[in-house]
């Protein structure tokens, strides 16, 4: 089957196939790539996070502070950090597996280079997701850090949050790493971050409670991986986390994960490999 990039029989994927741990060479060029670049992620990676809590946590917070007593009780600024944390790493997951992914295709054809190799295509999508596991970490570990720094973690199982935020991440970046590698050009990419991205970043429970949306709603935002992590990611913060929710929680953010590893290099090989 023709593709618009280079391809590779089966036979010869098979002809030097690589061992264990190919995957961290893939690692190690998307890290080197990223050394490159990071001062310009730093602002949508580090400072836009802070800048929302800075912005709706503090400002909108004393508004509604001041109007209602908070949410539940839980001053607003408490309530929203958690919910940024989760949003932070869907933004970083879905940042480094669209462009990137595309670009690595059709542009740079850094995949078309690493598959002429011994490498494979699971070599391929998870050493892109280790990757990212490694930006979600540091971004994720910045932004608890400062909002610990700043008194809004209220319980030492807030330090598993970290963990949570990161899961949830890898989630959405598996699923956006499966429809990426499908892609015949970037204007999937824009409608993903128009429809799908934002629209989860607003009514996925990371500004206020789903259940002030109205109800045939709420149960779209029940499904979206975000709110999971913004559940999880509240209680363990707030100190408020009870063991079945919190399971139930990363139950299902696993089931995201799993699926959408197996649909990514399932769709890549369809894309690269003949």
């Amino acid at each position: 089957m023709a593709t618009d990039v280079g391809t590779r029989t089966a036979g010869t994927s098979r002809a030097a196939p690589a061992r264990g741990g190919g995957w961290r060479s893939v690692t190690e060029h998307w890290l080197t790539q990223y050394r490159r670049v990071w001062v310009g992620s730093a602002i949508s990676s580090f400072l836009t996070p802070l800048l929302y809590l800075a912005g709706m946590g503090y400002g909108l917070g004393a508004l509604v502070d001041g109007a209602s007593g908070g949410i539940d009780g839980v001053p607003y600024v408490l309530f929203v950090a958690p919910g940024v944390l989760a949003a932070t790493a869907m933004q970083v997951a879905a940042g480094e597996t669209t462009f990137s992914v595309i670009g690595a295709i059709k542009w740079q054809r850094f995949y078309e280079g690493m598959l002429a190799t011994p490498l494979g295509v699971r070599d391929v999508v998870r050493g892109h997701m280790a990757y990212v596991l490694v930006r979600l970490v540091v971004a994720c570990g910045i932004f608890l850090a400062v909002a610990a720094l700043l008194g809004l973690v209220r319980s030492p199982w807030g330090l598993l949050a970290l963990p949570v935020a990161v899961l949830g991440g890898m989630a959405f970046a598996a699923c956006c790493y499966a429809y990426s590698a499908g892609l015949s050009n970037d204007q999937g990419v824009t409608l993903l971050f128009r429809f799908v991205v934002m629209p989860m970043q607003l009514f996925a429970g990371t500004f206020f409670p789903i259940e002030q949306l109205p109800g045939w709603l709420q149960p779209v935002a029940w499904v979206t991986p975000l709110w999971h992590a913004v559940d999880a990611c509240r209680d363990l913060v707030l100190g408020t986390v009870t063991p079945g929710p919190l399971l139930g929680h990363l139950a299902y953010l696993g089931v995201w994960l799993v699926v959408g590893l197996l649909l990514s290099e399932r769709v890549l090989r369809r894309r690269m490999v003949i």
